[in-house]
């Protein structure tokens, strides 16, 4: 089996400028996604409330668990096959097909257990409905690959866009008329089921079933081992959710995941657009150690710069935040909020660190940290859900992640040529504002009664502060810049 590399995405002539513009419809799609699903989020939450939120988080788990490892990671190979994709397409999708429909059964039958076990032996239909995405997922798997091959992210962004709306809207309709949880899983199911004949009509080649033998153990080679990686990223991303549902129930999951899910946004729409950018100049410096050095630690400045004051305003001013936006009756989300802000300044590192790490070919490493991690973050978590309930779960994230990004990370990130005392200088700044931007949320909600004005002087403070890192990294501003120019020259040579 060969598998198209890197380089060979960027031959011939008309490639590049067709990348360029699927990039850019995947970062519209992001954008949007994101604001809308937070929008939709406030809706949902204000409607069912923490306990039939917290259903729907059990749910929720179970069914990213199982897509994790969903199609065994073969539809990847269709999109890095070195050749004529038609050729693996219905291979890869019997064994996608094939594989889901095993996952979904055995999902159905365990789905009373894990339920239980999570704490909501009620939520065991909303658990079963949901896993009828699993087959759909499956089913698609080929021809979204196909798309991503291709470079059709417009058409991608048309179906994602569709099954945001469509799910919103009748679980928004069902919820106000007392379906409950379920509603979201309805509305989720019918969502998926139009957006994956939308994926297989937006296809460039009809979906076709078939086998062939000769192909199966290079597929399964290739796919098995990402979907290994796929389960260890999985349980480090959900192990907070699984124990808070564990130990504390479903309703605390509830208020976890509406704090997990306000605190990821900065994470979401601060590091897409550098991780745009970052990798492609990485990649086109990266026989210059010393340019890709200095590329990092400028990219580094620049995402803690604008990350740092937008996390720091969540974590100082949880409480005005989440009353303001989602009701009083979500206050205890708060508690998980604080720590879970902070630690969303890191994961947006983790990713700039994880790109700059990948282009250095330095995968083992990023392995072993990821197993590591877990090591330590589980034990960490249990002693968090046993002393401080949520609030504890979510500090206890934080500080496993900053130990592995100052020990893992760096460790890595030395051995790959960065120069670990210029970078630590490079974040004393923004983190100095980053600490003045969370002590004047702090101080916005100490003295300021109302939830709204606390929040809104707290968010006007931490743009301020952001300006202003940003003004004293002009330096670094320049270096991303020219590393960008030189990428874009570079892809049109």
């Amino acid at each position: 089996m060969r598998l198209r590399g890197s380089t060979a995405d960027t031959e011939g002539g008309s490639r590049p400028p067709t990348a360029r513009r699927a990039l850019g419809w995947s970062f519209a799609n992001t954008v949007i996604a994101k604001l809308s699903g937070l929008a939709i989020g406030i809706v949902i939450a204000r409607l069912l409330g923490p306990e039939e939120f917290g259903t729907f988080a059990v749910a929720m788990v179970a069914l990213m668990a199982v897509l994790s490892f969903n199609e065994l990671g073969v539809s990847l190979a269709i999109v890095r096959w070195d050749g004529d994709p038609r050729r693996i397409a219905p291979t890869v999708t019997t064994i996608s097909v094939v594989a889901s429909t095993l996952l979904f059964a055995a999902g159905l039958a365990v789905a009373p257990v894990f339920a239980a076990a999570m704490g909501d032996p009620g939520a065991t239909a909303v658990v079963q409905l949901m896993l009828v995405c699993v087959p759909l997922n499956g089913l698609v798997a080929t021809p979204a690959a196909l798309l991503q091959r291709e470079f059709q992210q417009g058409r991608r962004t048309i179906a994602d866009q569709v099954n945001v709306w469509l799910g919103a809207g009748i679980s928004i309709v069902l919820a106000i008329i007392g379906v409950g949880a379920m509603s979201l899983a309805i509305g989720r199911v019918v969502a998926t089921v139009v957006f994956s004949a939308m994926i297989i009509a937006f296809s460039p080649e009809r979906l076709r079933f078939g086998w062939d033998r000769t192909l199966v153990r290079p597929l399964l080679s290739f796919g098995l081992p990402l979907a290994g990686a796929s389960i260890v990223v999985f349980a480090v991303a959900y192990a907070d959710q699984l124990i808070v549902g564990a130990l504390l129930g479903s309703q605390a999951l509830g208020f976890y995941v509406l704090a997990f899910n306000l605190a990821s946004w900065p994470v979401t729409m601060l590091s897409q657009p550098i991780r745009a950018v970052a990798p492609a100049a990485f990649a086109r410096i990266q026989g210059d150690a010393n340019r890709m050095d200095a590329g990092f630690r400028a990219a580094f400045r620049v995402v803690l710069a604008v990350a740092l004051p937008a996390c720091a305003f969540l974590s100082g001013a949880a409480l005005p935040v989440v009353t303001f936006v989602y009701g009083a009756v979500w206050a205890p989300a708060a508690l998980a909020l604080q720590w879970l802000a902070l630690q969303a300044a890191i994961r947006v590192v983790f990713e700039l660190s994880y790109d700059f790490l990948a282009v250095k070919r330095r995968s083992t490493a990023l392995l072993v940290i990821q197993f590591a991690w877990l090591a330590v973050l589980v034990p960490a978590l249990l002693v968090g859900a046993d002393r401080g309930g949520i609030a504890g779960v979510a500090a206890a994230q934080f500080l496993v992640a900053a130990a592995v990004m100052v020990g893992g990370y760096g460790w890595a990130l030395a051995r790959a040529g960065v120069r670990m005392p210029a970078l630590a200088r490079a974040t004393l700044v923004p983190l100095l504002g980053g600490a003045a931007a969370l002590a004047a949320a702090y101080l916005c909600t100490q003295l300021i009664a109302s939830p709204f004005l606390a929040a809104a002087l707290a968010g006007v403070l931490a743009l301020a502060v952001s300006a202003g890192l940003l003004l004293l990294s002009r330096r670094s501003l320049g270096v991303l810049q020219t590393a960008r120019a030189g990428t874009a020259e570079g892809a049109t040579a």
